[in-house]
């Protein structure tokens, strides 16, 4: 990716705090609804997931019933001094093996219909993100930090996974197995259900109070961990630089910083969920004495059974289950809501402006690029570049140079349709940039940054990364044109060798070359050089430097460069300052003019020549 010019660091994605700063929590009710727009196509399996479990509590539910009938078959022969029917519990226990084996099944096919769904979305959520970065300008990732992005992909996808499939089938059940066993204690009790109702409220009070305290936790949970997620992708990346400037107390006490405040928000978030089964549970010991004295006294009085004393206590214990569920559920559904959150933010990002329809494609380019009082700023009231105009003949090697900040990667941002002009036109062979797809426009330049960037793979892999139908006879004279053959054979499995661009086990010269016979075997009509060589030796860049001339032979070609050693030979040499061009022509003769390029050459060669 090109590198930009003169923008401030906005850290953190837009929403997400900084500075370790916590927002509030936000709407909850809108990504709800959206959240509800990714089950839709679910709909069919969602309603057979709750027949299931309709099927799995009532199996469940009828249970305590049949046990307090059993009970009630033993108690009869005890008090009755008669022999206990045997056979008749015999009976009961085959009844309530089947009906624990039929709720165990349906659970069991409950969770894998589950399970399935929640894989489905969130292998749905992960492919929106895939096709939303692909759409999104140059300019997001330049204001936001990589971590942050990363972690909406990982973290918070993974979140959702874990969290869907758990907490959507405990709503189903909790309001299944309530209403189940509220009816089935009505029948026992009506007395005693009223106490158990009586605890309700309270329950209730103490699940507001705690949600209403974790759900700020929660996306503070969320926010740190992407945060921090960010820091260590930035320090580990640029490990070495850190070192060089003695930089791991800072990092470690930033590090720190966030970690303390992840720290802060997961212990009271996991605090405070874990809060709720104590108090839940003392509460419904409450109901348990209250039930008990109660049953015994209408037992007493012949209104109720001990079988019915029994499996009423069962119910009560069920009933209170939903609820601690609830409780349970809630805290689930805080961070489910703080990860969807974030990720419908990233997918309500405002993307690139559509294409138009009537595009136009150029078929036999010859190279010709017009520059028409080209305006642009990254930011309001901010202009990088300010009425550019420039005349590019066909096959032309330009070198743009200037002092840094200039906007010399602008131009090359502009020219590529990284973004998009304020006012003005680029030409290329006098079609209108706008009116071409962007794809297409890209398709007409081959790039070698100053930054190279090689992936996960093997050589040959990387070499033909913009041209993957290439054959391996194409890719090694490819490498041979860019002087990295030699290097290349020496290598352990030569051309399968595995390397990476986080990997030092080749030169940053030796990276750079790569990046050439990629751009050489990509074979674009023009050509991008920016700064190719102002990290090398002097050795590497004599190569690199014998690369490029093979690379621009009949192209037309921008080169942008500090060393101005590396320019001499340019058709068409742009000098440029505030974004616009001072000077122009070619080496000896903007010398002679002595302005701004001969203050630019004195400054890094007159002390070397004398």
């Amino acid at each position: 990716m090109a590198k930009i010019e003169n923008r401030p660091f906005r850290g953190g994605p837009p929403g997400t705090p900084t500075g370790g700063k916590t927002e509030k929590a936000k709407n909850f009710k809108k990504t709800f609804k959206t959240f509800v727009k990714y089950l839709k196509p679910y709909r069919i399996s969602l309603i057979l997931v709750l027949l299931l479990a309709l099927a799995a509590t009532a199996f469940t539910i009828a249970s305590p019933k049949i046990l307090g009938q059993m009970t009630d078959v033993i108690v009869r022969g005890l008090l009755n001094h008669d022999q206990i029917d045997f056979s008749q519990i015999a009976k009961i226990g085959l009844w309530l093996i089947g009906l624990y084996a039929a709720s165990a099944l349906f659970s069991y096919l409950q969770s894998w219909t589950m399970a399935k769904i929640s894989q489905k979305i969130t292998y749905s959520f992960r492919q929106n993100i895939a096709a939303k970065i692909s759409r999104l300008p140059l300019s997001y990732f330049d204001h936001n930090e990589k971590g942050n992005i990363i972690s909406r992909v990982t973290n918070d996808v993974e979140t959702i996974s874990q969290n869907l499939n758990q907490s959507l089938v405990q709503v189903m059940t909790a309001a299944a197995t309530v209403i189940g066993i509220l009816i089935m204690m009505l029948i026992i009790s009506w007395q005693m259900t009223l106490i158990a109702l009586g605890i309700l409220p309270l329950s209730f009070i103490f699940i507001r109070l705690i949600v209403k305290s974790s759900q700020r936790y929660y996306n503070t949970q969320q926010s740190a961990l992407g945060e921090i997620n960010g820091h260590i992708e930035e320090m580990f990346s640029n490990h070495a630089i850190v070192k060089a400037f003695n930089g791991e107390e800072r990092s470690i006490n930033r590090f720190n910083d966030i970690n303390a405040d992840l720290y802060d928000s997961g212990w009271k978030s996991q605090f405070l969920s874990g809060l709720m089964m104590p108090l839940m549970h003392f509460i419904s010991n409450l109901g348990y004495v209250a039930v008990a004295v109660v049953g015994g006294w209408l037992a007493l009085m012949g209104k109720v059974s001990i079988g019915g004393i029994q499996a009423f206590i069962q119910y009560m214990n069920q009933f209170t289950q939903p609820i601690t569920q609830t409780a349970n559920i809630a805290s689930v559904f805080q961070s489910t809501a703080a990860a969807a959150e974030r990720i419908f933010e990233f997918l309500e990002e405002a993307e690139e402006k559509p294409e138009t329809n009537n595009t136009v494609q150029i078929k036999n380019i010859s190279g010709h690029v017009e520059f028409n009082k080209i305006n642009f700023s990254y930011f309001p009231g901010q202009p990088i570049i300010k009425d550019f105009t420039a005349q590019i003949r066909p096959k032309c090697n330009v070198a743009i140079v200037g002092p840094t900040g200039a906007g010399k990667t602008t131009i090359v941002n502009l020219l590529m349709r990284f973004y998009d002009i304020e006012s003005g036109e680029i030409l290329i062979d006098g079609i209108n940039i706008k009116q071409m797809k962007r794809s297409d426009v890209r398709h007409l330049f081959g790039m070698v940054l100053q930054d190279t960037w090689l992936f996960n793979g093997t050589i040959a892999e990387n070499i033909a990364f913009g041209k993957l139908e290439a054959t391996r006879e194409e890719i090694i004279e490819a490498a041979q044109e860019a002087q990295i053959d030699h290097l290349i054979r020496t290598m352990p499995n030569g051309y399968d060798t595995i390397i990476s661009d986080s990997i030092d086990s080749i030169s940053a010269g030796e990276k750079q070359l790569l990046t050439i016979a990629r751009a050489i075997l990509a074979d674009a009509p023009m050509l991008i050089l920016d700064e190719a060589t102002s990290s090398v030796d002097t050795r590497t860049e004599i190569l690199i430097q014998t690369a490029m001339e093979k690379l621009t032979q009949n192209r037309t070609s921008f080169v942008i460069a500090h060393r101005l050693s590396t320019i001499k030979n340019a058709d068409l040499i742009l000098v440029m300052r505030s974004g616009n061009i001072i000077e122009q022509g070619q080496h000896q003769e903007l010398l002679d003019k002595k302005g701004f390029y001969y203050s630019l050459y004195n400054s890094q060669f007159l002390e070397t020549e004398i």
